[in-house]
């Protein structure tokens, strides 16, 4: 593990270590991408993939919406199914479509073929931490990775799925070739996030965007262990570790069990059908919240989109006073490609005159 930096006066780093921070942190998941014009116009001579092993490319779009919107941190470029990729699965990210895997894991061999991912398959990936940690000052940079349910998702219908039918069958029909799957897939993704917590980020985050579709039962017998030796295995590190999903209602306590490992400072990210306060009484006491607008408001006007704001903060504000360890401001799920980039920026200038 390298060493830390010390950024003292990070509110995002306060907020999300149970600190109070000066100001209520705000970033935003997916704030480098399709929004943003200058990230268009590099996107234009590049593919999905290419830009995400390029160091170069991912060090200048991870910094656009830090230059453009001042948000409390950067979160580095990149995509879930990069560290597949890298390991040697055949994959591509197609447009308006998402991955789309050549050959889908059905199978024991299937899973059995799955190679280690090893650090120099994501050297680019290294290279652009270090760039950024140097370029970024005093803003933090968020890590992450894919979730291994996520990413087995994703291998086992070949591509994004509404239903996710082969990844339940199997999880429900096929318990040992699943387990091996998921464990395979939790090697990855702990190898991925070491890399880039060595190469210096601040903090990491782990998105189990397909988690919402399970029962809490199923969630407990066939993903907790996984994802929590995914956290279990970084703690050490002693960065703050967040755990978002999408749906997750119902599954948020458990996710919080994931991450409160070893004393590592835990976040959980909520959607935007859950309110703070409410998700604040699912984690143990302390636990960070991270959320939770509605993507959809920054496509309206500023009118709805001030109002909408002020209610987020407000609800973060009853969440701490339920035993919630801070509030980290932030969208349910990711920016939408549609929206303007002026509206971001108003969003982070309220938030912080709040």
């Amino acid at each position: 593990m390298s060493t830390r930096r010390e950024l003292p006066d990070s509110p995002f780093l306060a907020a999300a270590s149970g600190r109070k921070p000066s100001r209520v942190p705000v970033w935003f998941m997916r704030q480098a991408g399709r929004s943003l014009p200058e990230y268009r116009e590099l996107r234009a001579k590049n593919t999905m993939m290419q830009a995400c092993f390029d160091a170069e490319l991912i060090t200048e779009i991870t910094l656009q919406p830090v230059r453009r919107h001042g948000v409390d941190a950067a979160i580095l470029f990149s995509d879930i199914v990069v560290p597949l990729r890298a390991a040697g699965i055949e994959l591509d990210i197609v447009p308006d479509v998402g991955p789309v895997i050549d050959h889908p894991v059905r199978t024991l061999a299937d899973v059995q073929a799955i190679r280690p991912l090893e650090q120099q398959q994501v050297a680019p990936v290294a290279d652009a931490v270090t760039r950024l940690v140097s370029e970024l000052g005093e803003v933090p940079l968020i890590g992450f990775a894919g979730a291994p349910f996520t990413l087995a998702s994703y291998l086992v219908e070949g591509g994004p799925s509404r239903h996710h039918e082969r990844t339940k069958a199997m999880m429900l029909g096929e318990p040992a070739t699943w387990h091996a799957l998921m464990t395979a897939l939790t090697d990855v993704t702990i190898a991925f996030l070491q890399t880039q917590i060595s190469a210096g980020v601040d903090a990491i985050q782990v998105f189990d965007s397909w988690a919402g579709t399970l029962s809490l039962a199923d969630y407990r017998t066939y993903v907790l262990p996984h994802s929590t030796r995914v956290f279990s295995s970084l703690a050490a590190a002693g960065v703050p570790m967040t755990h978002f999903g999408v749906g997750t209602a119902e599954l948020l306590g458990a996710m919080a069990e994931a991450v409160s490992v070893h004393g590592a400072p835990a976040v959980v990210g909520v959607d935007w059908r859950t309110a703070l306060a409410d998700a604040a009484t699912r984690v143990p006491p302390g636990t960070a919240l991270q959320g939770n607008l509605d993507p959809v408001v920054l496509l309206t006007d500023w009118a709805v989109a001030e109002r909408a704001v002020r209610a987020v903060v407000e609800d973060g504000r009853r969440a701490v006073d339920h035993g919630a360890g801070g509030h980290v401001f932030n969208l349910g799920h990711g920016v939408l490609p549609s929206t303007e980039p002026e509206l971001i920026t108003d969003v982070v200038a309220l938030v912080h005159s709040l």
